[in-house]
């Protein structure tokens, strides 16, 4: 069997790079990413409650519809509550539906990132100039709404193409969070220069965590608290960035929220030893890192 390998980054293991710090000389830095999602109805892709690739139905839509209407209000409080900063990754299908939404991000003063149309299709099915388009008009409508095009981007189900990278590139993003690599940022080769990956977390991701795994608030509130305190052990010796990943129809579930917020509660009891920032925040300060701190 040929052995086929990529030409993106080259292997680095963690000890053998060079060691910095965070701003204030935090070695952790902490991110929350949510993820504000549009679906089609009853037509395309869809996240299902109880098995992943299940049919469209009229409960699986209001099930994720819930977290547009009632979720993501719980999420914004506890987060006004906390004061902690947070990204959002936006379907831009949701942004003319969901005005009320948008103005609280704006209120809130909360990154956007780009995270395509909607969450009915994946990029890596269609073909160079379609993906295309749909980078380029998702971007549009954020600027729109937001007054500045996004500078980090997520697929829809965190997968790409062949060419995404490039086409990220081309489009004027600076970083993307779909490889789930590292717990560094590392430099990725596009055709048109450098892109930068941002850690992104496919274990502290509250839907396929509790949705597909069929952990509970309360498994998934230990998996966060153990993650962090290792974590933070370890970025005695590295520099390191932890992130949560929510999904306001699945972490909006009260239940699940007071998890959260147990969870959440326990990491601020660190506050004064991390640094809390958004994906963009980390891509920010790495770029002004001198050449090579960074691989």
């Amino acid at each position: 069997m040929e052995i086929c390998h990529h030409k993106r980054y080259d292997f680095r293991p963690l000890p053998e790079r060079p060691v910095y710090d965070w701003p204030g000389g935090k070695r952790l830095a902490v991110s929350l990413c949510n993820n504000i999602e549009w679906f089609s109805f009853m037509t395309g892709l869809g996240s299902d409650h109880t098995l992943p690739g299940a049919a469209q139905t009229t409960r699986n839509y209001a099930w994720r519809d819930y977290g547009n209407r009632v979720g993501i209000w719980y999420l914004f409080d506890l987060l006004d509550e906390l004061d902690l900063p947070a990204s959002h990754n936006v379907n831009a299908a949701a942004l003319d539906r969901c005005p009320e939404i948008v103005a609280r991000i704006r209120a809130r003063g909360d990154e956007v990132i780009g995270h395509g149309l909607t969450n009915s299709e994946r990029q890596d099915c269609m073909d160079e100039a379609t993906e295309r388009a749909m980078i380029e008009h998702t971007s549009d409508a954020i600027a729109r709404h937001f007054g500045a095009r996004p500078k980090g981007w997520l697929g829809p189900y965190i997968v790409q193409s062949e060419v995404t990278l490039d086409l990220l590139k081309e489009a004027g993003y600076s970083y993307m969070l779909d490889w789930p690599a590292d717990d560094q940022p590392f430099w990725m080769s596009t055709r048109s220069g450098p892109l930068l990956s941002v850690p992104y977390s496919i274990e502290l991701n509250d839907s396929p965590a509790q949705v597909f795994r069929h952990h509970t608030g309360r498994e998934f509130e230990e998996m966060i608290v153990d993650h962090f305190d290792e974590m933070l052990f370890q970025s005695a010796k590295y520099p390191l960035v932890f992130n949560i990943v929510l999904h306001p129809f699945v972490i909006g579930q009260p239940f699940r929220l007071r998890a959260l917020r147990r969870a959440l509660d326990h990491i601020l009891k660190h506050r004064d030893d991390l640094w809390l920032t958004t994906p963009g925040g980390v891509a920010d300060y790495v770029a002004k890192l001198p050449e090579g701190t960074v691989p």
